[in-house]
């Protein structure tokens, strides 16, 4: 029995009376008519009709009933015609919501079961905090969190994506990168006041409407991914900044960063296989400005022929832009990381010996 057979009922179920004039329901689709119409019994008799529905038709339903809420009684009218029965003249309208819902699925099959189908639902159907800010325009967002306490900042940027916290951050002077860095590195978990107090304020002054939600953000984690999107002068200001304010912080999140100087930390067999995945031009310009000791680092893990190029390439390339350096060197990283997830190399942390493939 399928959501649309709902007029379907099991025998013992008695419906209203049947209308002289049916009307046409035209607007209403049909999981909504069925939730209308089970909003009309008692939960004994809806219950036993949800009991007939196939599982995902009954989560479907579960999910429709919880946000019905009150209805027009015109559209009820106009399911109840269609489905050929009406309430009882002067009977009042019930509505739907969440407890009524419970109690529907709990005559179906029972608290337990009722509890687990709610609970899957309103996962579903819950928001992140600050959803509605995942396709803002991130120069206007930037412009109106600048004048915005470090802390309020910061809980923002802990529940965007990495690259809108990093292009928001870039905005900000350095001593405000680093305040704001310094507390998404400090945040773990944000009391739902404070999330509801902030999303209130960003649906008041930019017209979003957000939800309500308690989510772990922030921490070292979230301080380290940002930095390491970061353009190089943002992430030295931001780690020069820790170096000096909270060195026990600054340490913590070195630990957890690769730059591509690390290169050097990196044993041979490890970086070879780094290298055979890095294109040539990229490893040329990641190169220009390099100290001298990465150099010799990538240079020594290069068969001769390799090389060669590299150094062909490097007379190539003349001067290059710093910032076309950087996102070579991101580039390079990128690749490094992307191993050491996959399992392929380790990265030595500051408290390993060895780095093995």
């Amino acid at each position: 029995m399928t959501v649309a057979d709902v007029t379907e009922v099991p025998e013992q179920v008695a419906l209203p009376p049947l209308s002289a004039t049916p009307r046409p329901s035209q607007r209403t689709s049909g999981l909504r008519k069925a939730a209308l119409f089970l909003a009309q019994m008692s939960t004994e008799e809806a219950g036993q009709i949800v009991a007939h529905l196939r599982p995902w038709d009954v989560e479907m339903l579960t999910a429709e009933l919880v946000q019905l809420g009150a209805a027009e009684s015109a559209e009820i009218d106009d399911v109840m015609h269609e489905l050929h029965a009406l309430l009882r003249g002067g009977q009042l309208y019930r509505s739907g919501g969440e407890e009524f819902t419970r109690e529907i699925l709990a005559a179906g099959f029972g608290s337990v079961r009722a509890d687990e189908l709610l609970a899957r639902v309103n996962a579903a159907y819950t928001e992140m905090p600050f959803a509605s800010l995942g396709n803002a325009d991130v120069r206007q967002l930037a412009t109106f969190l600048k004048d915005e306490h470090p802390q309020v900042i910061a809980l923002v940027l802990a529940h965007l994506s990495a690259a809108q916290a990093v292009e928001i951050l870039s905005v900000f002077l350095p001593d405000q990168q680093a305040a704001v860095a310094h507390r998404v590195a400090a945040m773990d978990r944000t009391s739902p006041e404070m999330v509801r107090l902030v999303e209130d304020e960003l649906s008041r002054r930019m017209g979003s409407l957000l939800h309500e939600d308690m989510t772990t953000a922030g921490g070292v984690d979230a301080l380290v991914e940002i930095i390491n999107r970061s353009p190089r002068p943002t992430e030295r200001s931001i780690l020069e900044w820790l170096d000096n304010t909270d060195p026990e912080l600054a340490a913590q999140v070195r630990d957890q960063m690769f730059l591509f100087e690390d290169i050097v930390t990196i044993d041979d067999r490890s970086l070879q296989q780094v290298l055979r995945e890095v294109e040539v031009n990229d490893l040329a310009t990641a190169l220009k400005g390099a100290r001298p000791d990465v150099r010799h680092k990538v240079i020594r893990n290069l068969s001769q022929r390799a090389a060669e190029n590299l150094a062909e390439e490097l007379e190539l390339l003349g001067p290059v832009r710093a910032r076309t350096v950087e996102e070579a060197q991101i580039e390079v990283v990128g690749i490094i990381r992307g191993m050491e997830a996959s399992g392929v190399l380790t990265i030595n942390r500051g408290g390993d010996e060895e780095l093995i493939c």
